[in-house]
């Protein structure tokens, strides 16, 4: 082939051409076109890698219109209903964002608040976290319990979570969160108090009691707010106003030299605001204490009538990137901790302005740029579980990327090809050698729907 003929060809099509691609076998694995099937970007294959986890939202009523929390075997297809929820309304209670234990045959979900008939059962203040045992269908097991109602307990939260997401070793589950009685307190004084921050709930073995009311729950886990948000972070500051796109940072942790042990911690976007009064995402972590349940400095773990639940004593909030005064300020995508710990990877712009995936350590340090695309990444990052490669969406293909230091080129495997819709939700299966994802397929009438897909990874 000439040389005069690559300028016409895409980045990711010469790519394609250098270098020689290992044979995989893409395979749909849900066939109903009647409805979505979600994997919402969560941790949704089984620990023995033999099943796949989804919600059924709509594109009307998202979660809140998800009926059902579904399971598909990805070797026979077949399914099975683990949660359903009879006379589910358009504004719920809804079940949805799934996601599997790493250990143990049991999901986690979004729940609304069931009891609910006042208001929409279904709101970013007014849902929980709910497990289900595979051997137990629709039998709900509530996590973090809800309290509402003044005086508020330690250990409850008193708004919706979202997004659950078990640690590696199973003893965590975090998640962001958004605060009800705040959110309350905006409506009546017209001052911005429902931001988003996060949190987590680790199971003491004792259920956490609430004050009865048709808005409380339960919990089994005892839960806490490890992010510490503002409604006007000072300009130029560390200071944030939101907390998301978060994820566990290391299977177990990361390797803490100064204590010689493994830390738990969260990586996620907060927001600050620069010099100029903007609002930029940048990367950040959290140091999670052992023990949860001892109030800090700032705070009640509880909260008040007028300041949300603070994070227990121990807990340390770090930023790690310092993009907001720079020429293409903010960080992008959830952040995505490496298996070991020992490298955060997120999205930003080089120095062209082209969105691309950058790692960090948890330590902190300058930021290393992975991909050199030419064209902006479009997402949907994450590690494989080999830890020395990252996966993701270019120009409507699945990338491999070897996380390494030589030429951009030689470092890629194009997984798939480009398709009419996108590619969206990747995730691994524990072994790496099966990658699930959603892709909308239309269905007679012209509507698309989500399935599921898997590609089974042949060879290295």
């Amino acid at each position: 082939m000439k040389l005069v003929s690559i300028p016409v060809l895409t980045f990711l099509t010469f790519l394609c051409m250098l270098r020689t691609q290992t044979s995989h076998c893409q395979k749909q694995i849900t066939h109903d076109l009647t409805y979505h099937h979600d994997l919402d970007n969560n941790d949704n294959f089984s620990p023995d890698g033999k099943w796949l986890v989804y919600d059924t939202r709509t594109d009307d009523g998202g979660i809140a219109e998800s009926a059902r929390i579904e399971r598909v075997n990805i070797e026979t297809g077949e399914k099975q209903v683990l949660f359903d929820i009879p006379n589910n309304a358009i504004w719920g209670p809804g079940a949805g964002a799934v996601s599997y234990h790493p250990k143990e045959n049991a999901v986690i979900f979004i729940h609304g608040l069931a009891n609910c008939t006042k208001e929409n059962p279904y709101q970013q203040w007014r849902r929980t976290g709910v497990a289900v045992i595979d051997s137990e269908p629709n039998v709900p097991i509530y996590i973090d319990a809800r309290d509402v109602i003044p005086p508020y307990t330690q250990g409850a939260l008193r708004g919706g979570t979202h997004r659950h997401e078990w640690s590696g070793d199973g003893q965590w589950i975090g998640f962001t969160y958004n605060d009800a009685v705040l959110k309350k307190l905006e409506d009546s004084t017209g001052q911005k108090r429902n931001l988003r921050t996060i949190g987590v709930s680790r199971n003491i073995g004792a259920t956490i009691n609430v004050n009865k009311n048709q808005e409380s729950v339960a919990g089994e886990w005892f839960s806490a707010i490890i992010v510490r948000v503002v409604p006007n972070p000072v300009a130029g500051s560390d200071e944030i106003s939101h907390a998301a796109n978060d994820s566990w940072v290391g299977l177990y942790g990361y390797w803490n030299k100064e204590e010689g042990q493994p830390k738990i911690a969260r990586g996620f976007l907060g927001t600050v605001r620069n010099k100029l009064g903007q609002d930029v995402p940048e990367v950040y972590i959290v140091d999670i204490p052992d023990d949860i349940s001892m109030p800090g400095p700032l705070g009640p773990l509880e909260g008040t009538a007028t300041d949300f639940p603070m994070p227990p004593k121990g807990t340390v909030q770090r930023r790690l990137t310092f993009t907001a005064e720079t020429k293409y300020p903010g960080c992008a995508g959830i952040v995505r901790s490496s298996p070991d710990g020992s490298q955060l990877a997120f999205l930003a712009k080089d120095a062209k302005g082209v969105s691309q995936i950058f790692t960090i350590s948890p330590l902190g340090g300058k930021p290393r740029q992975v991909t050199e695309c030419t064209s902006d990444v479009t997402g949907n990052l994450r590690w494989h579980p080999d830890g020395k490669h990252v996966s993701y969406v270019y120009e409507g293909s699945i990338v491999l990327c070897e996380v390494g230091d030589g030429p951009f080129r030689e470092r890629i495997q194009v997984l798939t090809e480009p398709s009419e819709f996108a590619t969206s939700n990747l995730v691994w299966s524990p072994d790496g050698k099966v990658l699930a994802f959603n892709r909308l397929v239309k269905n007679d009438t012209g509507k698309a729907m989500q399935q599921v897909f898997i590609l089974k990874l042949e060879g290295n």
